[in-house]
């Protein structure tokens, strides 16, 4: 008796997503999933919250897949998506008025997570050289502190 496997040209979905996602969300997942990971991983320290704060987004954004390709920009609109469900899965305090969580998160892929500008613009949606000019204020204004 032979032991025969059932080949599929996509990978079983994670868990909370949907079965039935395009290959290109697949894709998605695959090429994102490592920085998302190392992102949440900055604010929530347990390897599992983390895990379960991407896959919770991913599951996120597979609902409105459809409707992230549709827009401008899809990769900032997931972005958003991961940052809201880490947020949410934190007990931040009040931000301080003068700080930007999104230059505060460029500051924590670049030198906690080591994304280089390019690699950054890609996982947030946006190009390089606006993710260098944030990165140099960022660093000439949090120098004393961040």
């Amino acid at each position: 008796m032979t032991n025969r496997h059932e080949s599929s040209a996509e990978p079983p979905p994670g868990p909370g997503e949907p079965a039935d996602v395009p290959l290109e969300f697949t894709a998605f997942c695959e090429l994102h999933r490592p920085r998302y990971l190392s992102y949440a991983h900055v604010w929530l320290t347990e390897h599992s919250a983390a895990a379960v704060a991407v896959q919770q987004a991913f599951a996120e954004i597979a609902v409105h897949w459809r409707e992230l390709m549709g827009s401008s920009n899809p990769t900032a609109h997931a972005w958003e998506i991961l940052r809201g469900t880490v947020a949410a899965h934190t007990r931040q305090v009040t931000p301080d008025p003068d700080r930007h969580p999104a230059d505060d998160d460029l500051a924590i892929l670049h030198y906690v997570v080591g994304l280089a500008a390019p690699e950054i613009a890609d996982v947030i949606g946006t190009d390089a050289a606006s993710v260098a000019g944030r990165l140099r204020r960022t660093m000439l204004r949090e120098a004393s502190g961040w």
